[in-house]
């Protein structure tokens, strides 16, 4: 089975009538910035509106999930978190990064609205920085993961 890489080639879809929320985490700014900046660009490709889009900064990833909930009864059909979980010398990244995974895995499996992993989870800056730039950003990933599933579940 071929894995299949989204930010290289998909046809890209009709998402204008979605409210979208993306929560984004501001610890490694420089990192979930450049992250945003992608998730904003893809939306506008599927023609999202401006006005549509809702976007709620959070200090960091651990708080992704209840800024997702927040999105969520703001009305976003889908909801994108953005975060950036830089392996440490102790095992805090892991805690981290799996209390946000399951907490975003319970939401979305609690409320039917879809929501777009982009979380990584680098083992340092550089590897960071290759995941969040160019086509290889995993804020284009996670942002049509999210309409993909948001426009199976409308329609």
């Amino acid at each position: 089975m071929q894995r299949r890489h989204y930010a290289k080639k998909i046809d890209v879809g009709d998402a204008s009538r979605l409210k979208v929320g993306i929560a984004v985490s501001e610890f490694n700014s420089d990192i979930t910035g450049s992250m945003l900046e992608a998730a904003l660009e893809t939306l506008r490709e599927w023609k999202v509106p401006k006005k549509a889009i809702n976007i709620m900064y959070v200090p960091g990833s651990f708080e992704l999930p209840l800024a997702s909930a927040k999105l969520i009864k703001k009305k976003a059909d889908v909801v994108i978190a953005l975060g950036c979980v830089i392996k440490g010398e102790t095992k805090h990244d892991e805690y981290i990064s799996n209390a946000v995974a399951q907490g975003l895995t319970q939401l979305m499996l609690t409320t039917g609205v879809p929501i777009g992993f982009g979380v990584i989870t680098p083992n340092n800056l550089a590897q960071a920085k290759a995941r969040s730039r160019g086509r290889a950003n995993k804020g284009i990933e996670a942002t049509i993961a999210a309409l993909r599933m948001a426009l199976v579940i409308v329609n």
